[in-house]
């Protein structure tokens, strides 16, 4: 089959789900993650506190709302910019049309970590 994307993961591996940005990430032991722009110097090592849920094989633990103790640690490999987002405005037989854009910060990170 074409274009079907399978899971690098085994299946025994441990996992976490972390929010940050206002988003939600399904993270490993050794993944690199595009996230919402931290604040923290290249090459730093920062530690998201929001843990939603932790799998290590069949063992499950899920938050209220979240993981009590839990911590996932990163490393902060880069910072940069996304490719910008147009948006156009346009009014049809009005002579009017507005065209604007947007470009998201983001930083890269490396997960180095996941306590339970």
């Amino acid at each position: 089959m074409t274009g079907v994307q399978t899971c690098a993961l085994p299946i025994y591996a441990m996992y976490a789900v972390v929010s940050t940005g206002g988003k939600q990430y399904r993270v490993a032991e050794g993944d690199l993650c595009r996230v919402e722009k931290l604040d923290a110097e290249e090459g730093a090592s920062v530690e998201i506190d929001k843990v939603l849920m932790i799998a290590d094989g069949d063992k499950i633990n899920i938050g209220t709302p979240f993981v009590a103790g839990g911590k996932v640690t990163a490393t902060v490999k880069a910072h940069g910019r996304a490719k910008k987002v147009e948006i156009m405005k346009f009014r049809r037989r009005k002579h009017h049309q507005k065209k604007t854009g947007h470009r998201q910060y983001y930083t890269d990170i490396e997960i180095t970590g996941i306590k339970s």
